[in-house]
């Protein structure tokens, strides 16, 4: 948890920041520190100096790059995708890299580690990141002017706040994300349990179930990949939301170990398309000048709230059992969907309301300028 908590505190202020300055520059530095952290790593492994203090130190330092590193990364996406039609696909794609990585990269490290030493793990880890920097530097992107900040860091923040909880549909898409990621993540805490105690397996059988999960979240994001339109998002966040919900509360109360399996592929498969449908929602109707903020938020919506998400289900945990906390989390995602989807109309009617002249929303900004980026055409990715 503590590893969490740079995002969720310092997120608001990055947004700023990454509203403020070069998003490509600030990726190309967020990659070059953490190649450093990596190969610190390395040094005090292979010199066998390392301790729990050395650990939590650069852990800290590595959440501190990705508070700054991931709105950073979702709002550049924008800026390299020339058609935005493209934009769901490219989010997409993005997310079975990411999903491919978490796949195949933990038995990568594994095998490193069993055949070199985490020493030299940690080390070809970073020079690994030699080649994302190579490749950031050779990246030609079009010069994104931005707006004169005369206001200070807590005020813009402050803005963007006012901004995205002013508008509805992100207000809604925000704090969805957050419940669901408070509640229906926070399995991953509870599945050492389930792996040894209810299907009487052990580490083997949690990686494999982990992987399963891997797999059904890979499957998800190619899925999304290859949608041609991006209508009708908002009916698939409600469904994805209502199948994660179903499968953990199936998975909660199975001892059989296939039925489990599927649970686990539905649950990665749900969750990466419920979360990915809302990134792309975000990305498309959020104006360029907030991009920033309102992508930390959605940071601190996503990955913030894990932390507390375990702490609960920890305490209910020990109170209720693991099943039935897993199954109330679950239900308790899927009710969120379903209110999200009561509203869903409702939303996209909103929406449309809050824009004005050729598609510009007129909420949030200093003195209720309007500033231009946010299209009819994402609101209407909520409708049917």
């Amino acid at each position: 948890m503590r590893g969490q908590i740079p995002l969720f505190v310092l997120g608001p202020f990055m947004g700023v920041l990454v509203d403020r300055w070069n998003r490509h520059r600030i990726l190309v530095v967020t990659q070059t520190i953490a190649m450093l952290q990596s190969l610190a790593l390395a040094y005090l492994a292979l010199r066998h100096i390392i301790t729990v203090h050395h650990i939590i130190a650069l852990n800290m330092v590595q959440r501190v790059v990705n508070s700054l590193h991931m709105p950073a990364r979702q709002a550049f996406l924008v800026e390299v995708i020339e058609n935005r039609e493209d934009l769901p696909n490219a989010i997409a794609l993005n997310s079975s890299m990411v999903n491919g990585a978490r796949l195949i990269g933990p038995s990568i490290a594994g095998l490193l580690i069993a055949g070199v030493g985490e020493g030299m793990c940690f080390l070809i880890d970073g020079i690994s990141y030699i080649a994302v920097v190579v490749a950031l530097l050779l990246m030609r992107v079009g010069h994104v002017k931005k707006e004169e900040k005369s206001a200070g860091a807590v005020a813009e923040m402050w803005n963007g706040v006012r901004y995205a909880f002013g508008f509805a549909p992100i207000r809604a898409i925000l704090l969805l994300t957050a419940f669901v990621s408070l509640t229906g993540v926070s399995y991953s805490i509870l599945m050492p349990v389930f792996a040894t105690e209810v299907l009487h397996g052990g580490a083997r059988l949690l990686g494999f179930l982990m992987g399963i999960s891997g797999v059904g979240a890979l499957a998800g994001a190619l899925f999304l990949a290859a949608r041609r339109t991006v209508v009708g998002l908002g009916r698939i966040i409600v469904i994805s939301g209502m199948v994660f919900g179903g499968a953990l509360a199936v998975f909660a109360f199975s001892h059989l170990l296939w039925v489990s399996m599927m649970a686990m592929m539905l649950m990665g498969f749900a969750m990466i398309t419920l979360f990915a449908s809302s990134n792309t929602v975000l990305q498309t109707v959020v104006e360029d000048r907030m991009r920033g903020r309102v992508m930390s938020f959605f940071g601190m919506a996503f990955m913030g709230m894990m932390p507390f998400g375990s702490l609960l289900a920890g305490w209910l945990a020990a109170r209720i059992g693991p099943a039935w906390t897993v199954a109330i989390c679950g239900m308790g995602a899927a009710a969120a969907c379903g209110v999200f989807a009561m509203k869903l109309e409702a939303l996209r009617e909103a929406g449309e309301a809050d824009l004005c002249g050729e598609g510009d929303y007129c909420g949030g900004g200093a003195g209720g300028e309007c500033g231009g980026g946010v299209g009819g055409e994402g609101v209407k990715e909520l409708g049917p």
